[in-house]
């Protein structure tokens, strides 16, 4: 699942592509939004709320997208290839006159009334990311819970959201704990989120995740995906395993030395194929 570092970034390159336009062509394939009719109307901005897209047009409505673990958006200039995935994908198209916005595989779209985004999206922390930025109510939504792994808290979008399983297993590292250590135990807390907040936003105008300060690919990380690799402060193998409710989505990674606390056996031992960080 993408990082909210990434999804910033998407929201502000479909800012740039359709904000402040009428579109010229609004299809919604989807069967819910069949009938929706939004071509003629001006979209008013697109914004990021930790994972979630919100495309605000015209008239008081919000096209609400989140891209889980295999939707994205690609924007193209006209008569520009659609490269995102063969036609039968596509599950919704926004244009004008001069860009053109591609939504493949989404499996979540829905048209929300924008007054009523809070519905959908109040549940969520303070945004990493966004203007309701707030340290202090990140701190305090963790500590509700101090008996918690600190994995799945980070995950754990209601008590901050845009950090994915990517900065779970850095952040953790960089602090030298275990991601199964329990939030209450875990040492400067504050300081896990001044830095999560600081990577995001290090990395927001980028692709990729850089945590160890070099972006030559290989280097970017330094053990998420890297079960079997030497650690690259101290030469021990990075190991992995599965942590949460949806395991195999939430691949776990740490350094048995660099780290303390608890962990599991490892189930992960090999790298992860095609890691380039």
């Amino acid at each position: 699942m993408p990082e909210g570092d990434t999804i910033w970034l998407t929201a502000r390159r479909l800012h740039e592509a359709l904000a402040g336009r009428a579109l010229t062509t609004a299809d919604l394939r989807v069967p819910k939004l069949a009938t929706v009719e939004l071509a003629g109307r001006r979209v008013e901005e697109v914004v990021s709320r930790g994972k979630h897209l919100l495309a605000r047009v015209e008239g008081g409505l919000t096209l609400h997208s989140h891209l889980r673990m295999d939707g994205s958006w690609h924007v193209y200039s006209g008569g520009q290839r659609w490269q995102g995935g063969p036609q039968w994908q596509i599950r919704a198209v926004l244009g004008n006159d001069e860009r053109t916005a591609v939504g493949y595989r989404l499996p979540v779209l829905d048209l929300l009334r924008t007054d009523e985004e809070e519905d959908t999206v109040g549940h969520l922390g303070p945004d990493l990311l966004g203007p309701d930025w707030d340290p202090a109510e990140a701190l305090r939504r963790l500590l509700c819970d101090p008996g918690r792994t600190m994995g799945e808290a980070l995950l754990d979008q209601r008590n901050l959201a845009g950090v994915g399983n990517v900065y779970k297993s850095e952040l953790c590292f960089l602090r030298g704990v275990t991601p199964w250590t329990s939030v209450g135990e875990v040492p400067g807390l504050e300081r896990v989120i001044v830095l999560a907040q600081r990577l995001l936003e290090a990395n927001r105008s980028r692709v990729g995740h850089v945590t160890t300060g070099d972006t030559r690919p290989g280097r970017r990380n330094w053990v998420y995906g890297r079960a079997g690799r030497p650690c690259r402060r101290c030469g021990t193998r990075i190991l992995g395993a599965d942590q949460g409710e949806h395991a195999d989505a939430r691949i776990t990674f740490w350094c048995p030395r660099c780290q303390s606390g608890p962990a599991p056996e490892p189930t992960r031992l090999t790298p992860t194929p095609n890691n380039r960080y």
